[in-house]
């Protein structure tokens, strides 16, 4: 399960503006974890977002998709969404999948 607040003084996610909402990703994030992880990010749409991938130890693919999209969706809405403390395994299934993990940061431009 994922758990979304609302980000308080700067730590780790330093740039976390005070109306910024962090979600802490669940330590695994496969296939029961895609549809409810889906819900919670449509859920915070219109409010910048900081993904906390931190505790994340396992990611599939349908969760990946479900990031992958979100930031998309954010950048489509001009708002920031990005991804702040990803954890080595977390870096480590982005590699496995051929994703970059600056592909969650919604004020990069893709072309």
């Amino acid at each position: 399960m994922t758990v979304i607040r609302q980000a308080a003084a700067p730590g780790n996610q330093s740039e976390a503006p005070p109306s910024a909402q962090i979600v802490e990703l669940a330590a695994t994030l496969d296939l029961m974890a895609a549809a409810p992880l889906a819900a919670e990010l449509l859920a915070a749409r219109g409010a910048e977002l900081l993904i906390d991938g931190s505790r994340v130890e396992r990611l599939g693919g349908l969760c990946l998709q479900a990031l992958l999209s979100a930031a998309a969706t954010w950048r489509a809405d001009g708002a920031r969404l990005a991804l702040v403390d990803a954890s080595p395994e977390m870096l480590e299934a982005f590699a496995c999948f051929g994703v970059d993990p600056d592909d969650l940061d919604s004020r990069e431009t893709r072309i």
